[in-house]
């Protein structure tokens, strides 16, 4: 089930992704095809998943959950982008890949991750709901815009290269990714949950527990795989957190220990899942592909 529905909803995605990109002016067509390179160039696509799984699962419509889907993967876009820049992590490769700015030049890599970034704000904005109107083009806006910025993904990385070469706690360390990851993973939940027309507060409040453990265990097993993946799977140099001197979970609490870590946050996510008067299986599913992939 878990492999039909991702193969639905990123077949889905890419097309959105085509049909907006391809439809964008060519007055500067050398950042369009920096945009259409970072948006086109793989991926997994999980927190469109998210937003479509958790969506149908509420029985919103998949019609009002694309642009949803579609903004959520360029925000994430337009990070991995800026995150690459010599600046940041300076990365040569990713998805196996060379990185914007070495497939195309610093300064289109920047632009291109900035236009992304508006773009997905852009699309909330504009787009037209079956229901609730203008108000619900706002709070998603809001909950978006929390979850990109400096409350969530720009934050917490402005924290994590603060903590690289530094010796930092465990709470510090969960505080970090519960910003830079969870944010915008716990956004593809809540911004699919306020497309349904009948949710109660407690069901968002098993949302939010499964999401955060869910954002969690997604940035442990990343860490994880950087010590026992290997470069070729990955897509990415396997090793590059301990060679950039990064505060990650295994470095905290020794491989063993992250990976105990994660298997508790693990049950943490089907804890909240079980609670919810919903099937949740294809979400299960999910949460248990999170924590045992190898890339």
């Amino acid at each position: 089930m878990l492999t039909e529905k991702q193969q639905q909803y990123q077949a889905r995605i890419n097309q959105q992704i085509s049909q907006r990109l391809d439809g964008l002016g060519d007055h500067a067509p050398r950042l369009k095809q920096a945009m259409q390179y970072s948006m086109l160039n793989g991926g997994k696509r999980m927190r469109p998943f998210l937003v479509y799984a958790t969506g149908e699962m509420l029985g919103a419509e998949l019609v009002d959950l694309d642009p949803v889907a579609l903004a959520i993967e360029c925000i994430h876009a337009y990070s991995l982008v800026h995150d690459d820049l010599p600046a940041m992590d300076d990365d040569d490769l990713r998805r196996g890949k060379p990185t914007c700015h070495i497939a195309f030049d610093e300064a289109s890599a920047i632009l291109a991750g900035d236009a992304l970034q508006t773009l997905a704000f852009d699309i909330i904005a504009n787009a037209s709901f079956t229901q609730n109107g203008a108000e619900l083009n706002l709070k998603l806006l809001k909950i978006l815009s929390n979850a990109s910025g400096y409350q969530g993904m720009c934050g917490g990385q402005a924290m994590d290269l603060a903590a690289t070469g530094a010796s930092i706690s465990q709470t510090q360390l969960q505080h970090l990714h519960n910003l830079k990851t969870g944010a915008l993973i716990k956004a593809s939940v809540d911004m699919a949950a306020c497309l349904s027309a009948k949710i109660d507060a407690q069901t968002n409040k098993l949302l939010d527990e499964f999401s955060s453990a869910l954002g969690l265990a997604f940035q442990v097993q990343d860490d994880i795989l950087d010590v026992v993946g290997d470069s070729q799977t990955l897509g990415k140099p396997q090793g590059s957190d301990q060679a950039h001197n990064k505060s990650t979970y295994p470095a905290l609490l020794g491989l063993s220990g992250a990976k105990d870590y994660l298997h508790q946050l693990h049950q943490q996510a089907l804890h909240a899942l079980d609670a919810l008067p919903y099937n949740t299986r294809l979400l299960k599913e999910f949460t248990q592909f999170i924590v045992q992939r190898n890339y």
